[in-house]
């Protein structure tokens, strides 16, 4: 394994690693409805800090020290477990998607004066 897949998990890598986790420690996984709803709930929450953080929101006493990586991982979590559940291989999905997405915005982006 070289330096940066030390540091830096594959989408692959992260996926077993959370197989492993929910079979070991998690017991089972959720059923997908369910995960959908808690992917929703920690999307949630990474909103709420983003309205504080970012936006015009200020934080409530009961909002410090809320983590947005944390929150982040959260919803990459419940995300690799929806996958994981669906037999969908995020790998592959993120780079098909990529090329959807060059294909389709090639010069969309580019020629955006609101983006200069």
């Amino acid at each position: 394994m070289d330096e940066q897949n030390t540091h830096s998990p594959t989408l692959e890598q992260l996926q077993q690693t959370v197989h492993n986790w929910i079979t070991t420690v998690g017991v089972r996984y959720y059923n997908e409805l369910t995960n959908m709803a808690i992917l929703t709930e920690e999307v949630g929450e990474v909103a709420r800090i983003m309205a504080r953080q970012y936006g015009e929101q200020s934080f409530k006493e009961t909002d410090k020290g809320a983590d947005l990586a944390d929150e982040l991982a959260d919803v990459l979590f419940v995300l690799i477990c929806i996958a994981n559940q669906t037999g969908i291989n995020l790998s592959e999905a993120v780079a098909r998607n990529m090329e959807k997405k060059t294909l389709r915005d090639a010069k969309r982006h580019a020629g955006n004066k609101k983006l200069t």
